[in-house]
């Protein structure tokens, strides 16, 4: 049985345009109208008219994608308070939002081109980039509506982001103040366009102050605490030395405390550690726990207002514009190696 995507192929559009076609889309030119016409009658494709009717209407629902296990997704605070943002504007606009878990980026993908064509959402909230993203790259392809959250490294996109890059290098540059030599960096998956931007910004931090970036201080590993402790387990055992712990993640760095009080290290005077998100427990582990401050309720608010403003006004889809917002390192005990003059 023929289906949109074999339309699509014969016709040379994108199946989203086989849609509109069908919908009776006033937007579509009617040498493409024709094009779309020809190729059904080719293949045989009749559309389901229950299908035509959800075409032609809203359906006030946005995606929200995930591409991590799920327990590992939600013991994260920063992807609840980006939900919580997201949602605050959803509810005040009378849009609901349907949430998309995947194990990977294949899994992520398919399970949003079922969303796209099935049409079970208006449009998609990216939570993850990555530096060769396959479903940032369907999306532009289907001519689906979507934001990133976080920055776009192939194509130009709505996003809202943290300025990484500075923000890890003025963490960096903090420890260094401080008096640390030997950092360690704590990344998540290199694939992630955020590691590369937190460890661009470390390594321009350690160059400006013409230090050495020693390959085996950075570390890629998955995002948990257990995942922070053994990659800093890893490296004294392979006799790689460091005195301080830069963590893209809040998670990390109270994996890097946890080794800390494992190994017999004083903090901050043996390490100094710092994280990212800046959730609210960095207050209340002993000692409290320097971190760089991202917005992250602001993320998911941004996010979901650029997402349905385009949604109303298809044109702003068009400007393909990214929102930066500002971060701030909070520094707590973690990092006060030397007294203030």
């Amino acid at each position: 049985m023929a289906t949109i995507k074999d339309v699509a192929k014969i016709a040379g559009v994108s199946p989203s345009t086989v849609s509109r076609v069908i919908a009776g889309s006033d937007r579509i030119s009617n040498r493409t109208k024709e094009k779309v016409r020809r190729a059904m009658e080719e293949v045989e494709y009749v559309p389901n008219a229950i299908a035509r009717s959800l075409a032609r209407a809203n359906t006030r629902t946005v995606g929200f994608t995930l591409s991590r296990r799920a327990d590992q997704a939600f013991s994260n605070p920063f992807f609840s308070e980006v939900l919580r943002g997201m949602s605050s504007v959803a509810q005040f606009r009378d849009y609901n939002i349907l949430l998309s878990i995947s194990m990977n980026e294949r899994e992520e993908r398919e399970k949003c081109l079922r969303l796209i064509r099935e049409r079970r959402v208006d449009g998609l909230i990216v939570s993850t980039s990555r530096v060769h993203d396959t479903l940032i790259s369907t999306l532009v392809e289907e001519e689906t509506p979507f934001v990133v959250i976080g920055r776009s490294a192939e194509h130009p996109a709505l996003s809202v982001n943290n300025d990484n890059v500075h923000a890890s290098y003025q963490a960096t540059l903090h420890l260094l103040d401080q008096g640390y030599q030997s950092i360690a960096f704590i990344s998540g998956p290199r694939d992630l366009v955020v590691t590369s931007d937190r460890v661009q910004g470390y390594k321009q931090a350690l160059l400006e102050r013409q230090l050495p970036v020693v390959p085996e201080r950075i570390v890629s590993t998955e995002f948990s605490e257990e995942e922070g402790f053994q990659a800093l387990c890893r490296l004294r055992s392979e006799g790689v030395a460091f005195d301080a712990v830069l963590a893209s993640d809040d998670l990390f760095a109270l994996g890097a405390l946890r080794f800390a009080h494992y190994t017999g290290l004083s903090v901050p005077s043996d390490l100094g550690i710092i994280g990212f998100n800046d959730t609210p427990m960095m207050t209340y582990t002993h000692p409290p726990l320097t971190s760089v401050r991202i917005l992250s309720y602001e993320l998911g608010v941004e996010a979901m207002q650029l997402l349905l403003d385009g949604l109303e006004h298809p044109e702003r889809m068009q400007t393909k514009k990214e929102v930066v917002l500002p971060s701030r390192l909070e520094v707590r005990e973690s990092t006060r190696r030397l007294a203030k003059s």
